[in-house]
């Protein structure tokens, strides 16, 4: 019930307001790390969890961004090769890799990637809270920068260092990483979070702290310390980071929607602005459960009558697809997209 709360409650920093916020930075982590301790504990329920992750929040949001692509028609004429023309070249490239040179680069290439993609979303997220914050809190923006990526540097530095033979069930091959790289990459993540946590406690002493962007950041180096150095199985660290990302993702999917319906249905989207209204929460979010658990059921049901390399070609071009199209749709240096979060200050 904390996503239909009213902006009418926002306060300055949140995107949305208290609830929502705290649901979107605190809820998410906790849901995603709690996830990944109970399956160290228990291994046996990797499974049912997996299988929650994927059929409630990861096919969901890979399925939200079509939302921002062909659920209108506006939509749909601005980013038309991104529906009807990049899913061949990303299949053909996928294909040439796996039969070309080996199934295994695949999860390489998903391994990085995914690392680089929930990097990069993270990022775009902090910038829309800075932006929410009204300049409350002045810092250069390059040292920020640095400082958010060197948590996320250090633990995919250490899953490389690892070396493990398998990721997800399937053949991994990692970039070679020594382990003095792990251990300054490591000094240097820790020193900047200690660095950025003092600046931070100094400006709430002065009361001019940016609550949510702290939280948020917060919530970023825990995230990416317990899921990609503090668990030691890269299966079982990756759910953390997974759950985290997915579920993020649909919640941001559905602010910009209902920010962008906000005056109401329109008949130029009718379907989509009537299910972004905000007394349409809870349906919006089964109809989008719905439509992807839909699809992606038929794709396994395809699947089943295709080899295991095949079936692992279709899932990482989807896979790849929806990362090259997330970095085109949603960059927060877009006027239009900012305008729409209401973060165009």
């Amino acid at each position: 019930m904390a996503i239909a709360t009213s902006p009418d409650a926002a306060a300055p920093g949140w995107l949305r307001s208290p609830s929502f916020d705290l649901t979107f930075i605190v809820g998410i982590a906790t849901l995603a790390i709690a996830s990944g301790w109970l399956v160290v504990i228990d291994p046996r329920l990797f499974a049912p969890i997996l299988l929650l992750d994927l059929w409630l929040l990861g096919y969901h949001h890979v399925i939200a961004t079509y939302t921002r692509l062909c659920f209108d028609r506006a939509s749909f004429n601005e980013h038309r090769f991104l529906v009807l023309g990049l899913p061949f070249l990303v299949l053909g490239a996928t294909v040439a890799l796996a039969f070309g040179i080996g199934i295994w680069t695949l999860a390489t290439i998903y391994l990085y990637w995914q690392w680089f993609h929930y990097t990069r979303q993270s990022y775009g997220i902090s910038k829309a809270y800075k932006r929410k914050s009204d300049g409350l809190l002045v810092e250069d923006d390059r040292l920020a920068a640095i400082t958010l990526y060197l948590t996320p540097v250090w633990g995919i530095l250490y899953r490389s260092n690892q070396a493990p033979e398998t990721f997800l069930g399937q053949e991994l091959r990692v970039i070679p990483v020594p382990d003095i790289a792990v251990q300054i990459a490591g000094v240097l993540a820790a020193t900047a979070f200690l660095w950025w946590f003092a600046t931070r406690l100094y400006a709430w002493l002065q009361g001019r702290l940016p609550l949510a962007h702290s939280l948020y950041l917060l919530s970023h180096h825990l995230v990416f310390f317990v899921g990609y150095v503090l668990i030691q199985d890269i299966t079982y660290g990756w759910l953390v980071i997974n759950i985290w990302h997915n579920a993020q993702y649909v919640l941001f999917v559905w602010l910009y929607n209902t920010k962008r319906f906000e005056k109401g249905v329109t008949d130029d989207a009718r379907f989509l602005s009537t299910i972004s209204q905000r007394r349409w929460a809870i349906g919006y979010f089964l109809i989008c459960i719905a439509i992807s658990s839909a699809i992606y059921l038929g794709i396994q049901l395809t699947a089943t009558a295709l080899a295991f390399g095949a079936v692992i070609v279709i899932y990482q071009t989807i896979n790849f697809h929806h990362y090259i199209v997330d970095s085109v749709i949603w960059k927060m240096r877009r006027p239009a997209l900012r305008q729409t979060l209401g973060i165009s200050g």
